[in-house]
């Protein structure tokens, strides 16, 4: 039975760190902050946006939401950036997706000034990562290094599988795992004989968007398995055939109506070696690292040296 990494235990180690290097910086007047942009309703997104403030609060960052109506345009929504750009006071900037869809959201994410883009998403650097440059990366892929490192995983010189190629997860994870020297390959809907890739894995990234779609028979024995794919499913049946003998996972659903699964088949713990559940795996990550790289926005933005 696989080990299981622990990403609630490793975001927690994350953000005690975090907190240490917000009052450093306090004691030299500087307050990191951030700003959430937060367009329309969206239920969703209101409850990550809410848990995002609410962990600004707990590790002294300063936090600002606003809210933007449903109704808002392209220009109004660069002109709200161009203002957040200009203030000292804000350090970090995170536009909450999606936009309503008459915002050119790819504009929105352009006009967020670099070293403001705690997301990581702007082209510059995404440059700076796949150049080795010091710069803001995105979350989630740094959150599974994070996992990797924290956790003993040996990343040089190991055969890594990405399943997935998005611009938020598949290919700055990639680029990650080159970073770290290990030999990588890049999976996707296209992919031909995609177990065969898979079982060659010492470590395997799912970022598919495809609900237990990795199986047991795709794994190498032994292999490292993180699971970033996080899916409610509400079919019953589905949730016998993927959770079957699991009893608490069962009752919960019960009581639910739905439950959550990632991108790999809860039975690929019996031939992993390691592997993140879900919940409690890499999602956790996701906020820690927001705000590792708020921190770490305000120290580049004064010249102070990165930790």
């Amino acid at each position: 039975m696989a080990t299981i990494l622990d990403g609630i235990k490793i975001a927690a180690e994350i953000k005690a760190e975090v907190a240490t290097r917000v009052k450093e910086l306090a004691t030299q007047r500087i307050h990191p902050g951030l700003a959430a942009v937060l367009a329309g309703n969206h239920p969703a997104s209101e409850i990550y946006v809410r848990s995002k403030v609410r962990t600004c609060e707990q590790l002294g960052i300063k936090s600002e939401k606003l809210s933007p109506p449903d109704s808002v345009t392209t220009g109004e929504m660069l002109e709200l950036i161009g203002g957040l750009n200009e203030r000292e006071d804000i350090d970090g900037i995170l536009v909450q997706l999606p936009l309503p869809p008459q915002v050119d959201t790819k504009r929105i994410l352009l006009a967020v000034s670099p070293q403001k883009d705690v997301d990581g998403f702007h082209p510059l650097n995404v440059g700076y990562l796949s150049t080795q440059r010091e710069g803001l990366t995105p979350c989630t892929p740094a959150g599974v290094m994070e996992i990797l490192k924290r956790s003993g995983i040996e990343i040089a010189g190991r055969k890594a599988v990405v399943l997935g190629r998005s611009d938020i997860v598949g290919k700055p994870v990639a680029m990650m795992l080159i970073n770290a020297n290990a030999t990588v390959t890049i999976c996707h809907s296209r992919t031909v004989d995609l177990a065969a890739l898979t079982r060659t894995a010492d470590i395997l990234i799912a970022a598919i968007g495809k609900p237990a779609m990795v199986t047991a028979d795709m794994i190498k024995p032994g292999a490292t398995v993180i699971d970033v794919g996080i899916n409610r499913v509400m079919d019953k049946e589905k949730v016998r055939e993927y959770f079957d003998g699991d009893a608490k996972r069962l009752d919960d659903f019960a009581a639910k109506g739905s439950t959550l699964v990632g991108d790999v088949h809860p039975q690929v713990a019996q031939v992993a070696g390691a592997i993140t559940p879900v919940p409690g795996g890499v999602g956790p990550l996701t906020i820690a690292m927001l705000m590792a790289n708020t921190v770490k926005a305000a120290r580049m933005r004064r010249g102070l040296a990165v930790q």
